[in-house]
């Protein structure tokens, strides 16, 4: 009974010492002589007569992925993994997951893996969903009549069940990961390993998967492992948080600590950038915000008796007659302080850019550093209904407010509205 204890009490996974080294710049040439060109040119100290002029071959330069992690994740955790791009995140995942070797260290498994570190893992393109159903559960070693036990289960959820039989080389990217979430889901494993893909999906599914990802975690006892750039979906699947920086956990803790944490990091004293733009909008959504640009400023570090003019521009995609746009300013990433829903703007004659302008007051909020979220929509059946929403768009900072020397944001005090808008505009053309 005592050594039964014991055995439920060891981490399902247990990193030891992990480091990942990758070699930059090309390796070798297309050829043996070439190969061997370069090779003696090296050796003779003579510039590599492959190279082209201008070109420079990164040759004995590496980089360290991972440079020494170590963690341990008990049975039934849901942790979150996040960090600034280049963090190593997804090379932790991959090496987890076995996709890669470590260089160094060492990494304990104590139960199966499904894992999903971009669309179209774990998928043959020649075979339908059917079958690559089957091959997952067979590479975690279920039978035949395991896995039929769950088919109809599968399919339901994928919303895919017209082209279950269809090779899935001819998915789309969201199909894609319809199919691959849901064996990830409901196929019998110990860890699942989500590596941003949901963002490929349509809303409706991201909040779908996101539900069951939590019951597979509070109701089924599996440990998660989730990396992501939303903090709102970090908040509502993970208990526990750890942040990496230059192959390293700088923090391991609390959620919102490590949101923090990682909102410091990812600071930006921006004063206008360019946003990415999708290629493809889902059906039900009008547009999108294309960029932001401080006015009238050239810096980012504010008085509480200074107004901050912000200009969003708008792609819009299809007629839509009321659309309206949330801002909302967190202190230091994590409180909210304040939210304001501007008015309802009339798209249904227009499919043009434009823009709109936005001035905040600043007289009520405390010395420190904010961000600013947006969030874009509009109303259907008494509901807002969400398109787009940019998180920790940019940041600014309050140098002091006399009126509030004294005030810092507590992190359990929420629901504070200090955000007034003076001013909206809205224009059409660019």
């Amino acid at each position: 009974m005592e050594q039964n204890k014991t055995m439920e009490q060891k981490p399902i996974i247990e990193i030891k010492g992990l480091k990942k080294r990758y070699r930059l710049g090309v390796i070798n040439n297309k050829t043996l002589k070439s190969d061997w060109q370069s090779f003696w040119a090296k050796k003779m100290g003579k510039p590599d007569p492959n190279i082209r002029i201008g070109e420079e071959r990164l040759q004995g330069q590496t980089l360290m992925a991972l440079n020494g992690v170590d963690l341990n994740i008990m049975p039934g955790e849901a942790v979150g993994v996040i960090g600034l791009n280049g963090a190593g995140k997804s090379t932790m995942l991959k090496l987890i997951s076995r996709v890669t070797a470590p260089t160094e260290g060492e990494i304990i498994l104590r139960g199966k893996i499904t894992s999903m570190l971009e669309v179209g893992t774990g998928f043959n393109p020649e075979l339908t969903g059917r079958e690559n159903i089957y091959m997952n559960g067979t590479i975690l070693g279920m039978t035949r009549a395991e896995v039929d036990a769950k088919m109809d289960e599968i399919i339901e959820f994928s919303e895919v069940r017209e082209f279950i039989d269809t090779p899935v080389k001819r998915y789309s990217s969201g199909m894609y990961v319809k199919l691959a979430f849901s064996v990830a889901a409901h196929l019998d494993s110990d860890i699942m390993i989500m590596d941003e893909v949901l963002a490929v999906g349509d809303v409706a599914f991201q909040k779908k998967c996101l539900s069951r990802m939590s019951a597979a975690s509070t109701k089924e006892g599996r440990t998660i492992l989730y990396v992501s750039h939303n903090m709102s979906t970090v908040r509502q699947i993970c208990t526990r948080c750890i942040v990496m920086k230059e192959g390293k956990i700088i923090f391991d803790g609390d959620v919102e600590e490590a949101i923090r944490i990682y909102s410091e990091e990812s600071f930006k004293f921006e004063l206008k950038q360019e946003l990415d733009v999708p290629e493809k909008f889902p059906a039900n959504q009008c547009g999108c915000i294309t960029s932001f640009e401080i006015l009238d400023r050239d810096n980012l570090i504010f008085d509480s008796k200074e107004k901050l003019k912000v200009r969003f521009g708008v792609k819009i995609v299809k007629p839509v007659k009321n659309v309206a746009c949330l801002i909302s300013v967190r202190y230091a990433g994590v409180n909210l302080v304040g939210s304001y829903m501007t008015e309802y703007m009339d798209f249904s004659e227009t499919t043009d850019n434009g823009y709109f302008d936005v001035e905040l007051d600043l007289s009520n909020l405390a010395q420190g550093k904010y961000f600013c979220e947006l969030r874009w929509g509009e109303p259907n059946a008494g509901r807002f209904v969400l398109h787009e929403e940019r998180l920790s768009l940019f940041g600014f900072e309050i140098s002091e407010n006399k009126r509030r020397n004294d005030f810092s944001w507590d992190i359990g005090r929420w629901g504070y509205n200090l955000l007034t808008v003076e001013k909206l505009e809205y224009h059409k053309g660019n």
